[in-house]
């Protein structure tokens, strides 16, 4: 069992659409109270009713958002390897490196299916990893769990993982440390 502390890692969630919706609406703000302090009754209108609301959105993202999951290391898989790729694993590359809203963990509805799913404590999926094994594509997915003990579930559905993903993939559950489990989906 290895434990090279990638279960931690996070990534800075500056550069949000949440981020920037809130600036603007910020920025068109304090415009507006700017045109407001020097009499200019257009320019305050359209600030303060424009930016007031985009303000509002944009904080209500950033507390609902929920950031792309980092790579583990940087992809270094050969466009050849790349290709042997299933559809599902491109797709859930995609799908977990872009910004989502209104959930509590990425593959939330996936791991519910499979029964891994801890309302209290749900498991975080933490980083990503490709791999080439012997010229076959690899997708790595590390998650923090919520407790101990519950890298048992997780292993007992290693079987039921490779089925639920689709055809033409193995699935491989890895303990990296009693929170921390490592899910290998490997492309046959």
């Amino acid at each position: 069992m290895l434990n090279d502390g990638f279960c931690h890692g996070s990534m800075g969630s500056l550069f949000s659409p949440g981020s920037w919706i809130t600036v603007l609406g910020a920025s068109l703000a304090v415009f507006g109270l700017f045109a407001y302090a020097t009499d200019h009754p257009t320019l305050n209108l359209a600030g303060l009713f424009s930016g007031i609301p985009l303000l509002l959105g944009g904080l209500a993202l950033k507390s609902s958002e929920l950031p792309p999951v980092p790579w583990l290391r940087p992809p270094d898989v050969q466009s050849g390897t790349r290709q042997t790729a299933t559809e599902v694993q491109r797709r859930l590359v995609k799908d977990v490196r872009r910004w989502r809203y209104g959930q509590k963990a990425h593959l939330e509805s996936s791991l519910e299916a499979l029964k891994l799913w801890n309302g209290d404590r749900p498991p975080q999926l933490t980083g990503l990893r490709e791999d080439d094994v012997q010229g076959r594509y690899q997708l790595a997915m590390r998650f923090q769990l919520g407790s101990d003990g519950d890298h048992q579930a997780w292993l007992d559905k290693r079987e039921r993982l490779a089925r639920f993903f689709g055809p033409g993939l193995d699935a491989a559950v890895v303990v990296v440390d009693p929170h921390c489990v490592e899910v290998q989906l490997l492309s046959c």
